[in-house]
Parts: C-alpha cells; structure tokens; sequence
C-alpha cells in the first residue's frame, strides 16, 4: 500500500492517474522488488522506459519516491541519495513527508559533509499551489516530454557515477604508470582490486573471513600488507581460473603501487593527497556501467600513451546497449545463443546475459545452475585484444555473481574458464569457427551459427583491401557475420559508422546497399545528432543497423531518426516519435540511393517532393556540361609535389573571403612555387560559380560569382565552375539557385555528410543538385528575374526581404505549390539545427499564438484541398493557449457543416490547468488521455467530427511540414463524417 500523503503528491503530478499507476510507474512492493535494496527502500518509482520494467534494466532514467512519517535527517537523506547516485541512472530522488516534499539531484557526487544541503534542487509545501508548481518542475509530463532538463540544467551527467568513477580509474592508471608501471600491470592491478571490492560490498566476502584469512577486514588494509594481498589474488585466481589474473608466477607489483590502489579506497584525493568520502559502492553500481567503464582498458592504447587523454569516451553507453536489445531480444525464449565478434570489454554480452538468464527463469529468481548455463553456454565473444577479453571475463563474472540469488560460500563460486572457451582472443576476420566447448577451430570445419549478432565493430576497420580499405571498415564486420555465422533466423544489432551508409560514389554506396539487400526488412537508428555524448571524440556519427526478420523476404527498410533534445543531451538517453520512423520499399534505394538519407533527414511530403524535383530536373553537373562547364575542387596544397608555380601573383580566395553573391575585394596572391594538386590553369578563369564546402550558420549554402579576376580557390574550402564569357548570366541565376531554401532542404535530404554532425558540403553533392534547363530559364521571365536578382545581391548583401524574395522566385522556377513551398521553408529550419543555436531553437517552446497556430492553419489547408471536393464541409480549429512553460501543446479540429466563412484556426483560452484541460478531453472522448501521453510521442484523438492533437511543446513538433503530414495521417485514418 502506498500511503495516503505519498499517493496525494503522485496524483497532483500525474504519476498516478484515475488512482492508477501511470506509465513507467511502480508502487509499493514492484518498486521494492526492482531495486536492490540496501540502505535506501522506495516506495515508489517511475522509469523512462517500458523494457526497463520488462527487463529489469537499471539504464533507463528513473525518479525515486520516498515517504517518510517525519520529515528525515539531512544525514540519512544523503545515505539515500550516494546509494541512488550509485545506481547511476536516477537524476531525481523525493522526500515526501507531511508537510513538504524535497526533490534532489540524484546526479550530483555525493558531499563528505552537507550533502542534502548541496542536492536540494527545491523544496514545495503540501498544498494546492505548491503542487501545481512541482508537477510543473518535476511532474510526470515534465518528465515524459523532457521539459524537466530545461529547467534544472544542474541536473546532468557531468557529475554522474560513470563519469566520476571513469576519471578517478582514468587518474588511477595515469599515476600507476607514472611510476613506471607498464599498463597492462596496471589495469590488472586495479581490475583484481575493483573485483574484490566488489565481493567484499555485495558480502559474498565477509569481513570476519578476511580477517581470518588475510588478518585485516578491509581491502585497504590488506592491500598495504603485499603478502596478505599476494594470497588473497593467489585465491582470486584459482577461483576464477586465471580469465582476470596473471598466472602464478606472474609477479605481484610492488608495494608503492598496492598503495596507491589502497588510498584510491580509502579516499585519497590523488592531486591533493587528503582524506574525503569513498562515494562508490560496488554492490550497487550495475555491472553493465562496471563492464562499460571498463572498456577504456581495452581501448587504451587508441590513446597513444597520452596518459592525459580525457578517458569517457571509450566505452558503449548502456542507453545504446538497451536501445539495440530491446528491439533484437523481443520475443525471444531464452534458449537462444549471442555472438559479439569485437566484444570490447563485454557490454552486449554482460546484458545479453542478464536477458536471456531472467527469460530462461520466467522473471522468478534463477538458479544458479541456470546462470551458469547461459554463460557458459549460450554467450560468445571475440575480439583482437587480449586485455578486452580478460575484461570481458571480469565483466560476465560480476553479472553472474549479481544474478545468482545466494552467491555463497566463497569457496563455492569457482566458474568453469570462459576464455578459449567462450571469449575467443583473435582477429574475427580469422575466426572460422566458434565451437561449443573447448579450444577455438580457427581453419576448416562448418562455421557455427548464432541466432543473435551484437556489438559495436571498430569504425576504422579497413577490411581486406580494394574498395574495403577506403569505404568498407566496420561493414566488412557486417558481412562476414551474415557469411560466416548467420541464419535465416539470425538476428543482428550492430553500431556503425552513419557516413558509409550516405555516401554519394558509386562504390561506396554499393557497400551498404548490398547489405541491406542482405539483410532486409532492417532498421536503421540514425544517432547522429547524440555525437557529442555518444562517442565524443569519434570522427564520425553513429548508426545502429537493427534485423530479425530476414525468413519473412520482406524488402523494407525503416529509417529512425532520432532528434536532438536538452533531455537526450543531459540525460544520455534517447527520445523518439513516431514522428522520426519512415518505412520504404528497398527498391526505391535501387533507382535513387540518395533516398536513404531523406529517409531520415526528411518526411514523407519529403520524399514525395525529392521524387517529384529529381524526376524532373537535370543535375546540376549535367546542365554545366550543357554550356561546357564543369565544376571542380580547387587547388590542394598537400604534399606540394607539383609545379603550381604558373598560377602566382593571382588573387588567392579562401573561405574567409567569400560570403553569399560576393566575394572579397582585397585578396592576397598565390605565392607558391609547388602543390600536390594545382589543378588545371583553366578552372580559375572568370567568370567563376563558386560554392562554399561549408554551409552558413543560418542553413544556406554560400555561392558567389566572380565575374572579372581569375582567382586560385583551395580544394578544402571551396569548389568553382569556369562559364564561357557568354554565359555570365547564368552564373548569377545558378547563385540565387545555390542560395536559395530550395538548396539548403536537397542537401540536408541527400548530401554525403552534411546533417551527420558535419556541415560542409562534397563535390559531387553540388553536382546532383537538381536544376532547369539553363539556356530555356536564360531567356524566360523568371530567369531574368533571377539573373537581375542575382546582379543586385552581387552588390550589396541580402537582408530578411531580399531573402524572402529570392525563395519565393526559386519556388516558383521550380513551380512549387503552397504545401512544397512549407516543405521547403522548413527544410531550411532543419538544416540550421547543425549548429548549436538552430538545436536549441528546434527544442524551444512552440508559441500558441504563432508558431501552433501556423501549424493549424497548414493543417487546414491541407484539409481543405481534400474537402473542395465535396464542397459540403469545413474545418475549424482551436489552439489552446497553454502556458509558455507548459510541456504540451494542444489543438483541436471540428469537422462542421460549410457555410460562408473558410475553415479557420481561432485561439481559444482553456478553463484551468494542463492537467484538467487532458482531463476533460478525456472524459469527453472517453480515453485514459493522461496514462497514454508517453516520452516525446504525439497522440491524435477521435471523436465524432473531431480530432485533437497533443504534442510536445518543442518547436519541431509543431512546423509546417509537421502540419502536412498529420493532415495526410488524419484522412488516413478517417475523421467520422467526412467527405459524406
């Protein structure tokens, strides 16, 4: 039973709807049973995410509820709130006591001294007023939508346990080594230390049996004895035969550094040497953030001995290890064998694990002769580095000692040896053979088969030779999992580099087209806008390439984008709508690849209007070729093998030169005698087309024309096109063209890199763009217009007018109707969230009164175009002017009778609070509105001659195009009475 004051709270903020648990929310003893329970025992908690109840997973974010009779002592809170911080996927912890409720960070390190003091992000008093305020804060819809990050931004994982425990590992290492101990020592040392932490905090190793073994309770303190420390890692070894440690006669490091191991237990701040709080607690920290914070061992040398490397960069996070999970793991029995062909440390392996034990078990506790089955018979890993599959070992140990339900005695945990087993150390692409038991077959013999692939292949991977080495990398993985150890049944969730799969040459587009043919129905998870956190010092984004399905023959491929979000940011979590999830017929990708990129990037109207401008229009390279014109790179500098002395004295233009229609007037020649690629004499004659490689931060490509001085461009900022004397003209009208909205939305949609957490443009992307017959435009109205638009903007720069006007003439060269001129508008809007300020712009609060009421009256129209034909009704809408602060946003449309006024969008004032205003609805449309509101998910009611729309606040909800294609889903769907 939930108590009285506690289900009060949860019902002002929506955790509890109808008397209900709400999504994501457990009470009372569900809530108990998914918590380890040491110190801290909720009595309610609400998670992100549905598989996270199903599969008891600790990466999804969750809110802690805590009732207390009296409002507890600011030293109990803070035991609560290190056990919490701990668990390290809880940015919230309430207290709810009689009078008040107190919200804490649940992300911030816990404090030596004053730790409630430091946390306390606010505190509300039991009334009315006060609980509007929370449920404005920290309520469930706050939550779900993301509003919540926005307004506490102290709460991140900046201060998060992975994070601190990472740096602290990280220093650890650093100051091992500075005392010339080499690191594989190292890492050993702290794994076997951190291993029996471990033991010791979960009690399978009890104080009283250290004390009687090794004569001192505490690891520290055995740690400072170097033979109480020897036999104490003789007997780690024989236990766990030797996966984690050196061999016997392996020597035990010296005491200088079991000392250092020591001070980082007990505290010891490495730069200032003084005595502070031990935050960790090795019992509840989930082994899956042990097993990933581990993987910075197995990549260590990627930091070519720079002991100062920032270290969080190495390792799968657990959200991305949930997101491929869930969906390769669903609907499984538990019987089923996994293979990770680059293991790392283990990640995949250790959750694949925890899932297929808790499936094999029913969701009952688990024996642990069933543990020990799944491990040592259903669980295969191989990767190229010994240190990553020792890690490996370490890591399917803790997650074994973590399931079985009573890991006692000591004495009784000794495993069955998992490396050369199980954990394969070897190249994958040598692997012939994983077997059941035994030695690896690396030659002959038939491969085995897996009925699930995982993991996260090296990105830079070159394969074996050719078209591989350049473009093939981590999908020569892909292949050789699909050749070597795949079924029909097999299914597969791997993370990839995203530019293989958009890149525009021929034969690297061959690559992921073949594998996808493979492969399909798949699903790509494109995670490229989550760089900065995902992988932060990784060259290139990220894409999970998700398949189970292959008996079906379905040839589809669904595309999901998954969007930019203060939450996502600061969270490390993903938010998805149905909004980012595109399905297409693979044969579309045969005739035009391009079209995978605008999978993602794009909607549906989207693709409908790429289909409709490519079909119709020649490439830009092939109009050039009309006139006898090519474009080219420019001058590469390089290794400067090559006479380029023939272009001294002439003007040099860099990208800091050239803005949109113009280029600089003050130049400084070409000074150099040699360049690896000078090019030809002839690309820099006037008058010169010349495209920006980089976008402008305003979303717009930058194209000027030089018209009287041949100048020297370089190939890493700028590509040109030499036009005849002749064709002047046509210079200036491509430049409003390459300028335009039109520009920006084709690139975003089917450009190599551009949108992929980059923002420059490749050459043969400037090439596809699609463009009129140049001699046809030249000498009709419109293309006078252009060309004299083109002259004026030559001379003085564009301002909000001048571009306006310049948009509204290229729609028109292109013979856009109204909805593909929204399209393209906001393809502009999109292709600005490349850069920080159009992100935050896209995650900002729609306004009522402008932004949703634009969305309605796109809506609107694009209704009307369907009800003209019938000429018998109208549509009339309201907007709900919500508070700016409030998470959602509402709209409703009524289906009427037509009379002499048009359908119109009017803004109406709601009768009370968010809340009430859903609750009505509810009532009125008989659905349980507030228990269906989940994450960033829109939702679209039915009633009789009514529809109402409720999404979240955040402006990219609410654009135009967004309009079209709930319009589009609306008479799908049917609205009752239309149309009769």
């Amino acid at each position: 039973m939930v108590h009285s004051d506690l289900k009060g709270v949860l019902e002002a903020t929506g955790y509890l709807a109808d008397g209900q648990p709400a999504h994501g929310v457990l009470l009372g003893k569900k809530a108990r049973d998914l918590h380890r329970t040491k110190e801290f025992v909720p009595d309610a908690l609400w998670r992100s995410d549905d598989s996270a109840l199903r599969w008891r997973d600790d990466s999804a974010l969750t809110v802690y509820f805590k009732h207390e009779p009296k409002a507890p002592s600011d030293r109990q809170v803070a035991v609560w709130r290190r056990e919490i911080w701990n668990r390290g996927f809880a940015p919230l912890l309430w207290v709810v006591s009689p009078e008040k409720i107190d919200v804490y960070n649940g992300f911030g390190r816990p404090e030596p001294d004053g730790d409630a003091d430091t946390h306390r992000l606010k505190t509300f008093e039991r009334v009315e007023t006060e609980l509007e305020k929370l449920d404005a804060f920290a309520g469930r819809l706050a939550m779900e939508t993301g509003r919540f990050w926005e307004t506490a931004p102290q709460v991140n994982r900046k201060t998060s346990v992975d994070r601190q425990l990472l740096r602290h590992l990280h220093t650890l290492e650093r100051d091992l080594m500075s005392e010339k101990l080499n690191r594989p020592d190292a890492q050993g040392l702290i794994g076997r230390s951190i291993f029996a932490q471990y033991l010791i905090d979960r009690k399978i190793v009890t104080s009283k049996y250290l004390e009687g073994e090794y004569g001192h309770g505490k690891l520290a303190a055995i740690l400072r004895k170097r033979n109480a420390t020897k036999r104490l890692f003789d007997w780690l070894r024989d236990t766990f035969n030797g996966d984690m440690f050196p061999s016997k006669n392996s020597p035990l490091p010296e005491a200088k550094y079991l000392r250092k191991v020591a001070d980082f237990l007990d505290g010891v701040e490495p730069e200032s040497g003084q005595h502070t709080l031990f935050p960790y607690q090795f019992d509840v920290i989930p082994v899956e953030m042990i097993s990933s914070i581990y993987e910075q061992f197995a990549n260590a040398e990627s930091r070519s001995g720079d002991t100062e490397a920032e270290p969080d960069v190495f390792y799968t996070r657990l959200s991305l290890v949930s997101l491929i999970l869930d969906e390769v793991m669903d609907g499984l029995e538990g019987t089923e064998t996994v293979l990770d062909l680059t293991c790392g440390s283990g990640v995949f392996l250790v959750e694949a694990l925890r899932r297929l034990v808790d499936l094999r078990s029913g969701g009952k506790k688990p024996s642990r002769k069933t543990i020990r089955s799944v491990l040592h018979e259903q669980i295969y890993g191989v990767d190229i580095s010994k240190p990553a599959v020792h890690v490996a070992a370490f890591s399917l140990y803790l997650a074994a000692l973590e399931l079985d339900p009573d890991p006692k005695p000591p004495h009784a945990l000794k495993f069955e040896p998992l490396i050369d087993r199980t954990l394969i150390d070897g190249d994958a692409w040598n692997i012939e053979n994983v077997p059941e038991g035994g030695q690896p077959s690396t030659t002959g013999g038939e491969s085995r088969k897996f009925d699930i692939i995982v993991g996260n292949p090296p990105w830079s991977y070159a394969g074996r030779g050719g078209a591989h080495s350049r473009y093939g990398r981590s999908l020569d993985f892909v292949r050789r999992a699909a050749k070597k150890f795949s079924s029909e049944k097999t299914r597969f969730g791997l993370v990839l580099n995203a530019a293989h799969f958009f890149g525009r040459i021929q034969i690297a587009a061959k690559i992921p087209q073949d594998i996808i043919a493979e492969l399909s129905p798949v699903t790509l998870v494109n995670l490229s806008y989550h760089s900065d956190w995902l992988f932060r010092r990784a060259s290139m984004p990220a894409l999970v390439l998700l398949a189970k399905d292959r008996a079906s023959r379905r040839a589809e491929i669904t595309a999901v984008q998954v969007p930019w979000s203060p939450a996502g940011a600061s969270a490390h979590a993903f938010y998805i709508s149905r909004d980012d999830i595109v399905t297409m017929p693979y044969a579309k990708l045969e005739d035009k690849p391009w079209f995978l990129k605008a999978m993602f990037f794009g909607l549906r109207r989207d693709l409908a209007l790429l289909d409709n401008i490519t079909s119709h229009c020649d490439s830009l390279n092939g109009q050039l070729q009309k006139i006898d014109a090519k474009l080219h790179s420019g001058l590469g500098v390089g290794n400067r093998a090559h006479d380029s002395s023939f272009l001294k004295g002439l003007p040099l233009l860099t990208k800091n030169d050239m803005q949109n229609f113009s280029v600089s007037e003050y130049l400084r020649p070409y000074t150099e005698e040699k360049a690896e690629r000078p090019r030809d004499r002839g690309n820099y004659r006037a008058p010169l087309l010349l495209i920006k490689q980089f976008m402008g931060k305003d979303g717009r490509p930058i194209a000027a024309v030089e018209a009287e001085r041949d100048v020297v461009f370089t190939k890493s900022a700028i590509n040109g096109a030499a036009l005849p004397s002749t064709h002047i003209d046509i210079a200036y009208m491509l430049a409003v063209i390459l300028n335009s909205a039109l520009a920006s939305w084709f690139f975003l949609m089917t450009s190599s890199i551009f949108g992929l957490s980059m923002r420059h443009l490749l050459l043969n992307d400037i090439e596809d763009m699609p463009t009129p017959d140049l001699e046809k435009t030249r000498y009709s109205d419109i293309g006078r217009r252009l060309i004299d638009l083109g002259r004026r903007l030559h001379e003085r720069p564009p301002n909000d007018a001048d571009w306006r006007a310049l948009d509204e003439e290229v729609f028109n060269l292109y013979n856009l109707d109204s909805a593909d001129r929204i399209v393209i508008r906001d393809g502009l809007f999109r292709a600005r969230w490349q850069w920080k300020s159009g992100r935050l712009e896209s995650a900002a609060a729609a306004c009522p009164r402008t932004h949703v009421r634009d969305y309605a009256r796109a809506f609107l129209d694009a209704i009307d175009v369907w009800l003209s034909a019938a000429n018998r009704h109208r549509m009339r809408g309201e907007v709900f002017n919500l508070p700016q602060s409030a998470p959602l946003r509402i709209v409703r449309f009524v289906l009427e009778e037509k009379n002499s006024t048009p359908s119109a969008a009017e803004i109406v004032s709601p009768d009370g609070s968010l809340r009430q205003v859903l609750d009505r609805i509810g009532e009125r449309l008989d659905v349980p509105l507030g228990a269906r509101l989940i994450g960033q998910r829109a939702l679209r009611i039915y009633g009789p001659d009514e529809v109402v729309i409720v999404k979240p606040a955040a402006r990219r909800h609410w654009m135009g195009v967004s309009a079209l294609e709930d319009a589009d889903a609306v008479l799908v769907e049917s609205i009752s009475g239309i149309g009769t």
